[in-house]
């Protein structure tokens, strides 16, 4: 490979990780559906890396489309910008729709006391609405199913987010040298992303492993649905 290859090599691989780094999106959604969900270590790194890999092939297949089909960089970089608009609100959307389940699904599950009268003798008992209006094992898989949805949404989205320096400052350099330099950068491009991903979400889960408010683990979805709220007003507001 030539000088300049090596060169688009090394910079892909600090844009990526700085591209990674910066964009909490990439790596706080899964962190705080891991806790919420009570997930293992191995099925995070899974849906990390499902979701890493979504997101670059995107970007990766309109690169290789628009360079082969000799679409203008401007026509790209506006497809790329109105793809992470889109890509964006979604994420909002699916915020705000898991925070929304959250609050309902930890109102239901609130333990509260009902005192009877019977004979002159007056008890108490614990209830739970959703305990006591629905068959426990249906119960339970209904919410499974829901919550597998926020997953699912997810991956959507990583698929229509864009990896804004990849084309224009990666992939239409190296496609001028060579098929082999455009293969070699966007292949360094990849794997440094998803590494990151999968480092960080992994830093993270080992460092909040010990945290435990127990009176806050009945809001754990809410939480994780204003988790990913924030992470897409982060991309809306400030472009990150």
């Amino acid at each position: 490979m030539s000088p300049e290859i090596w060169l688009l090599c090394g910079t892909a691989g600090s844009l990526a990780f700085v591209h990674t780094l910066l964009g909490p999106d990439h790596y706080l959604p899964f962190v705080a559906l891991a806790k919420s969900r009570a997930w293992s270590p191995a099925k995070t790194m899974y849906v990390t890396l499902l979701c890493g890999s979504g997101h670059i092939l995107g970007s990766v297949l309109l690169g290789f489309i628009g360079i082969y089909a000799s679409i203008q960089l401007n026509a790209l970089e506006w497809i790329e910008g109105w793809r992470g608009d889109i890509a964006a609100w979604a994420l909002v959307s699916c915020g705000l729709v898991y925070t929304a389940w959250g609050l309902r699904h930890s109102y239901r599950n609130k333990s509260h006391v009902h005192w009877h009268s019977h004979e002159g003798v007056r008890h108490s008992h614990l209830h739970k609405h959703e305990a006591s209006h629905a068959h426990v094992h249906s119960r339970e898989n209904t919410d499974d199913n829901r919550r597998s949805l926020i997953g699912w949404a997810l991956f959507v989205v990583f698929i229509l987010g864009p990896c804004e320096p990849l084309i224009p400052l990666l992939m239409f350099p190296a496609a001028k040298e060579s098929v082999a330099g455009l293969v070699a950068v966007t292949a360094v491009f990849a794997l440094v992303t998803v590494l990151t991903m999968l480092v960080v979400v992994a830093v993270l889960l080992w460092g909040f492993q010990p945290v435990r408010v127990p009176k806050m683990e009945r809001f754990s979805d809410a939480l994780a649905g204003c988790t990913i709220t924030l992470c897409g007003l982060s991309i809306v507001l400030l472009g990150l």
